[in-house]
This record gives C-alpha cells, sequence and structure tokens, in this order.
C-alpha cells in the first residue's frame, strides 16, 4: 500500500513539474516532456482525447482524495480554476471529452464538497469545478443537434459544429459507446445545476438506441448512422464501440433510479448471455444472425464485463471470463489489446488499460476472495517490472518483445491506480464512504445522492416492447455475498480450477480414447476429403478433435483447433493431422483457375431482362460459358431450402431452378440433391445478412475435393443481396423466370419471345435471315425484326461485371447517348460506361421511337412504370431492417 502510495506521489509529480509536463494534456514517459497536440506527429483518432486543456490533471483529481492527498488534491483544483481554457480552436472527441474532462470536473466537484463539508478543507470552494463542467457542457451539446438526437462524434470547443473554421459536422457514424455514454455524467450536471437540458439529450440518444435495437435479437450494432439510424456495422459484442453503452444503462438505474434503464439492461444481458457469452469467451456475433460469430478475436475491452456482471449479480460468468483474462495476462504479462479465440496474440499493443484491474477490484468487494489480491499484486510486479520507466510508467508497444510506446494515457492515474488502491485498501484507509458513490466508466466518483436531487426530467418507463425474461438473476441488483457463496467458501474457486490451463499450448496427457477403453479399438481418423457438414458425426469427432466451426463475417467459415479442447492427447493429433489436409485441400482449390462472373437475369413480368444480377460460378457442373443460350427457367425453393438432403418437394422443382440457402454442406452436395429431384439448375443464395456483390469480391464455388463430373446443371452463386431480389419478385409475382448465363442477354427477352411468335407466320424469307438453334432456350431476332418492333437502342450485350446488382438497360433513347457506349440506369441518373463493344448498327441508331406495338406486347411507359414500383421496391429491400 505505501508502495502504491509513493509511487503515486512520484509519478502524479513528474506530471505536474512544469518541466516535464504540466499543463499538457499527456505526459510523455519516455522523453519526460508533455505531450501537446500538434507539436507531437499526429496519432490519428487517439488524440481526439487531447483539448489543450491539462487532461490528465483533471482526470486525476478524484484519485488524489481515493488515496488521501487532500492537499494534493487542493493544489490541483486551484490549478484546474486558474490555467484550464476550455475555449480552445481544437477538434475533440465528445465521447472522450465527456468521461474524462466533464466526468472529471464533476467528479472532483463530488469530493470537493464532501471535504467542504467535513470542515477540514476545500473551505475556500464555492463550485468553480461545476461551474467549468456546466460551460463544457454547453459546449458539448450542439453535437447533440441531429435529427436522431444521437450527437456528432466530434466538436470544436470554440466554433461547434458545421461552421467553416469548426472544421468539423460532415461525419455521419458514431459508434454505440460514443452516443451512450453519456447518460451518467450529463443527468449528474443536470442534478447538480438544476439545469434540465443535458439529461434530457442524454436520454434522447439512449432511447433512440434502443428503438434502434435488432428485435430478434435485441442486440445493437458496432457504429450507427447519426441521422438515418441505420447500423453501419452490425456486429455485436460487449468490447470496444459497445461496452459502456451496456454499463451505462445498469448505471443509470443505480444512479437515477430509473426502472426502464434496468428493464433495458435486462433485455440487453439476456441477449449477450444468450449469444455472445460463450464462457468463458465473449465473442462478437451479428446482429441479425447472432448464432453466428462475427470475428475469432476479442479485444481488451470487454475486461471490463466481468466487474459489470458483479454488479448485476451474475456472479458464475464473471469469475469464468475473469479468470480466462488472468491467464493471457499471466502468459503475456499484460492482456493485448486483441487476441485470437486460441489466445494468441492479434493485437500486440497494450496502452495500460485498466478494464481487467477494475473487474478484479469489482470481484474481490463481491466475495472477500483473497485469489484476488494475488491477481492484484501480479499485475502491480507486472507494472513494475515491464512499464515503470524513469519519468512514468509507458504503455507496451508489443507484449510479445517488451517494447515500450512513449505514452501515458490519463486513465492510467484515473483508473488504474484508483481501482488497485481500493483493491488492497483497508476500510480506515479511505477518508469517505466509497460506496456512498458510484463508478463512470473513468472511475470517476458521482453521489448516490443525485437520484432524489433536482429531478428535472420526470421518471417515466419509456421502454417499449420489454417483455419480463426468465431469468432469476434479474431479482438482484447489488451482490451480496451471503447469497451468492450460501455455506461455501470454495465456490468461487471450483469454478476456476478448470480454467487454469486454458491458455496453455500443452495438449491433455494420460488420456485414452473412450473406444479403446471400451475394447474396441480406436476407429480411423476422418480426413479433409471425407468431412461433410451436414453430417452429424463428423461434426461430433471434429468437436472431439478439439476443432471449432466459426462462421466469419464475410460468410467464410473458419475452422480452429484448440488442442486443449481436445478429449485426448490422440484426438488432440488426429485434429491437428486433419487440420493440415483441409489446409492443402484449401491451397489446392485456390490454385484452381478462377472463372469469370456469370449472370442471372430475370426474365419474366414486370422485369424482362432488365435486371441483371451478379453472380458467383461454380468450379462443376455445366460450363455456361461454352452454351451461349444459357440456362432458362422458373425459380422454386428447395425444401430443405439449404439444399443438404433429399429434396422433400422434387414435384416443385422439377424442370425449375432451384433456390438454396449457403451453408451445412459442400455445393457440391447441394447441386446433386437438385439435380436428382430433377431441376435444371441451382442458385445458392449467400446465407450472410447483407452481402452485396457491390462490396464483396467474386465468389466462386469448390467442389468437394471429388470427382464432380456427375454434376451436368448449372450451379450458381448470388450474394445475400442479389438473392433477396429474386426471393422478393416471387413475394410479389409468384411465377418467375430467369435466364442463368456467361453474360447478359442484350435486349428485352420478353419481347424477343413475343417477336418469335409473330414472326412464325411471316414470309419464308424472313425465316431464313433468322438465326435458329433448336437446342437453345433463347431465341435472337434479326435486325429487321429489331427495327419494326422496338425503339430502344441496344449494346451487343452487357457483361455482368460491369452491372451492379439491379441495374438496367437504357431504354429511352434520350436518356442517354448511346452511341459507341452501353448505358446502365442507376437510381434514375445515367452512367456512361467505359471499355465497352463499340459496334452498333446503322439501323438501330435511327430506329424511330414512333413505333406500333403488337397488342401482346406491353407499351413501354408502362414497362417503365413498373420498373420505377419495382426500382423502389428494391432501394427499401436494400435497407437494414431492425
Amino acid at each position: 500500500m505505501k508502495m502504491m502510495l509513493r509511487t503515486l506521489h512520484c509519478f502524479y509529480s513528474s506530471y505536474t513539474k512544469q518541466e516535464h509536463a504540466y499543463p499538457a494534456d499527456e505526459l510523455m514517459p519516455l522523453t519526460c516532456r508533455g505531450r501537446v497536440r500538434g507539436q507531437e506527429p499526429s496519432r490519428g483518432d487517439v488524440d481526439d482525447a487531447l483539448g489543450k486543456f491539462s487532461l490528465t490533471l483533471i482526470d486525476t483529481l478524484d484519485t488524489l482524495v481515493v488515496l488521501n492527498k487532500t492537499k494534493e488534491f487542493e493544489e490541483a483544483v486551484r490549478k484546474v480554476v486558474r490555467d484550464v481554457n476550455l475555449d480552445n480552436d481544437i477538434v475533440v472527441s465528445v465521447f472522450e471529452t465527456n468521461i474524462r474532462v466533464l466526468g472529471g470536473l464533476l467528479g472532483g466537484h463530488s469530493v470537493a464538497i464532501m471535504l467542504k463539508e467535513k470542515g477540514e478543507h476545500m473551505q475556500w470552494y464555492n463550485d468553480e469545478l461545476l461551474q467549468m463542467a456546466k460551460q463544457l457542457g454547453y459546449k458539448l451539446l450542439p453535437a447533440f443537434n441531429t435529427t436522431s438526437g444521437l450527437p456528432y462524434p466530434r466538436i470544436n470547443l470554440k466554433f461547434g459544429m458545421r461552421k467553416p473554421e469548426a472544421r468539423t459536422g460532415t461525419e455521419t457514424d458514431t459508434c454505440t459507446a460514443c452516443a451512450g455514454t453519456l447518460i451518467l455524467e450529463f443527468a449528474a450536471l443536470s442534478r447538480f445545476t438544476g439545469t434540465s437540458i443535458f439529461e434530457e439529450s442524454a436520454r434522447k440518444a439512449l432511447d433512440f438506441l434502443w428503438e434502434k435495437r435488432q428485435r430478434s435479437s435485441n442486440l445493437v450494432g458496432v457504429t450507427i448512422n447519426i441521422h438515418t439510424g441505420d447500423w453501419v456495422r452490425k456486429d455485436s459484442g460487449v468490447g470496444a464501440g459497445i461496452d459502456s453503452y451496456y454499463e451505462y444503462l445498469l448505471k443509470a438505474y443505480v444512479l437515477l433510479g430509473d426502472d426502464s434503464f434496468l428493464e433495458r439492461f435486462n433485455t440487453h444481458y439476456d441477449a449477450i448471455m444468450r449469444y455472445i457469452s460463450q464462457p468463458p469467451l465473449l465473442l462478437d456475433v451479428h446482429i441479425h444472425k447472432p448464432m453466428l460469430n462475427a470475428r475469432t478475436w476479442m479485444d481488451s475491452l470487454l475486461a471490463f464485463f466481468p466487474g459489470l456482471q458483479v454488479l448485476k449479480g451474475d456472479i458464475r460468468p464473471a469469475i469464468e471470463t475473469h479468470e480466462m483474462l488472468y491467464q493471457v495476462i499471466k502468459k503475456h504479462n499484460f492482456l493485448p489489446e486483441a487476441f485470437t479465440t486460441d489466445f494468441r496474440v492479434h493485437w500486440a499493443q497494450h496502452p495500460l488499460r485498466p478494464e481487467f484491474a477494475e473487474s478484479t477490484y469489482f470481484l474481490y468487494k463481491a466475495t472477500g476472495d483473497p485469489y484476488y489480491l494475488e491477481v492484484g499484486k501480479t499485475l502491480i510486479e507486472n507494472l513494475n517490472k515491464y512499464a515503470r520507466v524513469p519519468c512514468g510508467f509507458a504503455a507496451m508497444k508489443d507484449v510479445r518483445t517488451g517494447s515500450h510506446e512513449d505514452r501515458m494515457d490519463s486513465f492510467f492515474l484515473a483508473e488504474m491506480f484508483k481501482y488497485l488502491y481500493l483493491l488492497f485498501a483497508d476500510k480506515e484507509d479511505i477518508i469517505f464512504d466509497i460506496e456512498d458513490y458510484i463508478f463512470t466508466t473513468e472511475a470517476h466518483l458521482l453521489p448516490l445522492w443525485l437520484s432524489t436531487t433536482n429531478q428535472t426530467v420526470s421518471k417515466k418507463n419509456t421502454t417499449t416492447e420489454y417483455t419480463e425474461l426468465d431469468d432469476s438473476n434479474f431479482d438482484w441488483t447489488c451482490p451480496n455475498t451471503q447469497i451468492l457463496f450460501p455455506n461455501d467458501p470454495m465456490y468461487a474457486q471450483s469454478i476456476r480450477e478448470p480454467l487454469k490451463n486454458v491458455v496453455d499450448k500443452s495438449c491433455p496427457r494420460g488420456v485414452v480414447r473412450v473406444e479403446e477403453s471400451f475394447g474396441s479399438g480406436p476407429k480411423p481418423p476422418l480426413r479433409a476429403r471425407d468431412f461433410m457438414a451436414s453430417n452429424p458425426e463428423h461434426l461430433e469427432i471434429l468437436k472431439k478433435m478439439g476443432v471449432s466451426l466459426i462462421h466469419l463475417k464475410d460468410g467464410r467459415v473458419q475452422l480452429v483447433q484448440h488442442a486443449i479442447q481436445a478429449a485426448s492427447s490422440l484426438d488432440a493429433e488426429d485434429g491437428l493431422r486433419f487440420m493440415q489436409e483441409m489446409i492443402e485441400l484449401s491451397s489446392q482449390q485456390q490454385k484452381e483457375q478462377q472463372l469469370p462472373p456469370r449472370a442471372v437475369q430475370i426474365v419474366s413480368h414486370p422485369f424482362f431482362g432488365r435486371v441483371v444480377l451478379t453472380a458467383g460460378p461454380a468450379q462443376f457442373g455445366m460450363d455456361l460459358s461454352k452454351h451461349k443460350s444459357g440456362t432458362r427457367g422458373f425459380v422454386a425453393s428447395s425444401k430443405p431450402y439449404n439444399g443438404c438432403s433429399e429434396i422433400t418437394n422434387p414435384e416443385v422443382v422439377m424442370g425449375k431452378i432451384a433456390l438454396m440457402q449457403r451453408g451445412q454442406c459442400m455445393f457440391a452436395e447441394k447441386a446433386r440433391n437438385i439435380q436428382k429431384a430433377g431441376a435444371i439448375g441451382g442458385i445458392v443464395i449467400d446465407d450472410n445478412e447483407g452481402s452485396s456483390s457491390d462490396t464483396a469480391p467474386l465468389f466462386q464455388m469448390a467442389g468437394d475435393g471429388k470427382n464432380t463430373d456427375d454434376i451436368t446443371i448449372p450451379m450458381l452463386f448470388l450474394f445475400n443481396k442479389e438473392g433477396n431480389i429474386i426471393l422478393d419478385a416471387i413475394k410479389e409475382y409468384e411465377e418467375v423466370e430467369v435466364l442463368l448465363s456467361d453474360k447478359a442477354k442484350d435486349r428485352d427477352l420478353e419481347v424477343d419471345n413475343m417477336e418469335q411468335k409473330s414472326s412464325e407466320n411471316d414470309s419464308e424469307n424472313q425465316k431464313s435471315e433468322k438465326t435458329t438453334a433448336d437446342s437453345q432456350d433463347l431465341s435472337v431476332v434479326n435486325q429487321e425484326s429489331v427495327e419494326e418492333s422496338s425503339p430502344i437502342s441496344q449494346p451487343e450485350s452487357v457483361s455482368p461485371a460491369d452491372v451492379d446488382s439491379a441495374s438496367i438497360l437504357s431504354s429511352k433513347e434520350d436518356s442517354c447517348p448511346t452511341e459507341n457506349h452501353e448505358t446502365t440506369i442507376h437510381d434514375s441518373e445515367c452512367t456512361e460506361l467505359d471499355n465497352q463493344p463499340q459496334e452498333q448498327s446503322k439501323t438501330e441508331e435511327e430506329s424511330s421511337p414512333n413505333v406500333s406495338w403488337d397488342n401482346k406486347v406491353q407499351p413501354m411507359e408502362s414497362i417503365l412504370a413498373d420498373w420505377n414500383e419495382d426500382i423502389e421496391a428494391f432501394e427499401m429491400m436494400e435497407k437494414d431492417e431492425l
């Protein structure tokens, strides 16, 4: 304890010394000077926390009082009041300025009035810090001037928003935590001052985030558009970008006493434990498909979550996750910024983050288990051994090499020292009752009596569609060791024990196979070429070998082996062999010739060939480049929809092009199943929500490592966005006909068919001029027929690589110049495409727009009217459904 006090005093003095850092925002511990924004090389978004307002000084105010450094606190407050300027022409992060500066001023004010009431210190204090906090609050308010109420991510302290000199106000996105981590500071400011606008603004932002949660999963994404409310990043977790949003929902209930915040937190917490929590891991998932993991690594900010679970009262998963994190720390000395599911370093930096120390403190408070004092001791020893430098503590640039970065963030003194001190402090070491305060996300202290003071905002339950959740933990708001550990002091240890070696690379030893123990002899290992994802036995074997399947955000499936999770050392070795074989198989498939994109063209009413969807080819089945006519037919969904077993509706798919969803089995297996049912072709639709050929590289379906010569039908792959266009067309029109081809056909196919039928009764001379192919699904009308029937000047062909999903060919002669160019129409705008075929018939160019249409042919105006309705529907469909 004494060592910590001396250390803090030493390095706080290093900052406050004029020749070292003060009044700069941060101390640079390697070069022993202050970091002043604009005078040092830019570090990007990290520098948005710096506003030339002596950040470290403000952020450390209440830490000094916690450590009973009241004299230093009084001097620091005088410096803040005398020297700090909040009117600088500088663009800062609204989020960081709120939690560090506004929170620091309010925390300092909270302990200042406490000391003044005790009558020993701060007798001169007259709410100067609160007045500065109010000034800063007004400077942040313009950021909330959006239609949604979500704040802009940045603001100019002097000029506010949107003004030319402000140099900000053009951003469209913000993170969920950035918009959802304001309520404690802004509500406290309103309660302290009696000015309601601050709390109202923060509540409006929280209300909007709650309304925009994904309703089926009750999860929120990482990044949201502040104007439209659309989710920009649709992955969800409890780490970076979301973390403190959940924290502030629960703590807002504790501080403000509003039940709606608890109801929202409970709803989100149920979703977190249902989808994100995979003990002891906490893995990001997709908000629309929460059973699919979004990535294979975790970031260090999620280390706060066990502490929040303690406050919530759910102790077991808190112990599990904390122990896993501690094992990672013991392996790398510090918690890397990100690490993989098999506990390798993903991002090697460590900026001395305090979240793990925070959770350690709360677990010790809840359990009284001395084990967590040992954890804290390890943290202190590692800090002194690996991070301590002459002028402070330096961030780790790489935990693997031990290299340093000339950086000591303000949160190190504001949070890390505070939590570590409180972990070891006895009650008499603290001059006030810490239980009378709640910690903000920056560990600033706000008094709980604010819940009954200046309630400027009426407490009404704005939570909608809240349903009671079956979770007895919701009865608890504060942990109680008598409830959590009834007559069982070894409870926490029993939870930790199985996780002691979770990070250890070694495989389990001395365990024999189950089959061998029963005398049946070992089964032959599963080979990669034989693996089928739809085979339950294969999946069980994978599990036994410690191999798990992870669905990535881009739609791919990744195999990851955790040797420690294998049933035995022999199973772990089989898993390693299986992984090596799978890598070789994948490499072999990647070496196969890359095929060009294909086209799926909707040819039925009201599309008439104008909707061309870019499709990925298959390395098996009919080669559409050798069958120029393509394959034409009506579409039908297969049952089961994944196509991974025998088709149960063969009468529906027979003679049609079968639609299937990606996943559960090999593509070749899907093709064989629908071919057996009589389908003439197949379209596999990506199951990754929102995927599109606009943003993703071309996807080509590989074989299964076996001979695929038995597959003779064409197979194409559509991303989710393009596939939904067909599915929505089926809902609207029931009968939808498509053409699968290597290139989009160059005219209105429905009109072609009409002309073909009418021309069959014409003269023999016309028949001789027509190009015929009885085996083809599509007939090409001669040039003279085009002149007589169509006012549209069309190019020879349209490559799907040059056409966006749902793009259409030009349908009016004056809509775009078509000479020597292909044209497409996107949202009623004309765009010329370069490098297109330049041969065009003179007669086509001169064809008159005033022609008589056959009664059987729909007038162009009607077709375009139908098309406009469809394009509006497609645009709506592209929007995220929340």
